[in-house]
């Protein structure tokens, strides 16, 4: 069962290769021992390993945060790069060279209002999100980069969390009914790709409905919902 924590409150988080997530601060004091506080209310949340930490609320603003996967749109160009709408209270910054294998003569064309999908990069206070497009430990691209087609989906950030479960039903549900491309990031949008803009209207409408913390759909309850549409 998860613990509910509150703003202010001290969590004890321990771990060789502790990583925090959203709604955690690691605070040092004048001796220069250091303590983890919650900077919002909601579900603390850990890895089954206990590496990673996180506060979880069902909150639509985003908060940027070191290796979490985002769905943005460019808005702008700035030298040999891009200014990326993540949804946060800043823009974040997508070098030209951000790419698997991009070189000065081989990088991608962005257009304003393409969608990526990427990886937070750098997420401090005080600086501007950086995103990259390729895979930490590979430096491949590994589904990063542009996102072509499709339709964007928002939802809250406990919904995405809930779509990145492996164990959470409604993705599987609803691959076995027709083939889908999906790509969800942590803040709060979920780029899907199908061959029926029927089928995609249907995966928009099936992610909204099951969009609500207190009466979240079970899997009975979206097939019912499917049943009216016209797949």
């Amino acid at each position: 069962m998860a613990t509910t924590t509150l703003p202010g409150e001290v969590v004890e988080a321990q771990h060789g290769n502790l990583k925090l997530g959203p709604g955690l601060l690691q605070l040092s004091d004048t001796q220069g021992a250091s303590s983890i506080v919650s900077t919002r209310a909601g579900a603390l949340k850990h890895s089954t390993n206990g590496s990673r930490w996180w506060v979880q609320s069902n909150s639509r603003r985003y908060v940027p945060a070191p290796q979490e996967y985002v769905v943005g749109m460019v808005i702008g160009k700035m030298g040999e790069g891009w200014r990326v709408d993540v949804g946060a209270a800043h823009a974040a910054t997508l070098d030209g060279y951000a790419f698997e294998g991009a070189t000065k003569r081989n990088k991608p064309n962005l257009k304003i209002d393409s969608l990526v999908y990427a990886r937070v990069s750098l997420a401090h206070k005080d600086m501007d999100p950086e995103l990259e497009c390729f895979d930490s430990q590979t430096r491949k691209a590994e589904g990063f980069g542009e996102l072509k087609g499709g339709f964007l989906v928002r939802c809250s950030l406990g919904m995405c969390r809930r779509l990145l479960d492996p164990e959470y039903f409604l993705l599987p549900l609803l691959g076995s009914m027709f083939p889908l491309e999906t790509a969800i990031g942590m803040n709060g949008r979920v780029w899907v790709n199908t061959k029926s803009p029927k089928h995609t209207i249907a995966v928009a409408r099936c992610i909204e409905a099951a969009d609500h913390e207190d009466r979240s759909m079970d899997e009975a309850a979206v097939k019912k919902l499917l049943s009216t549409f016209d797949i």
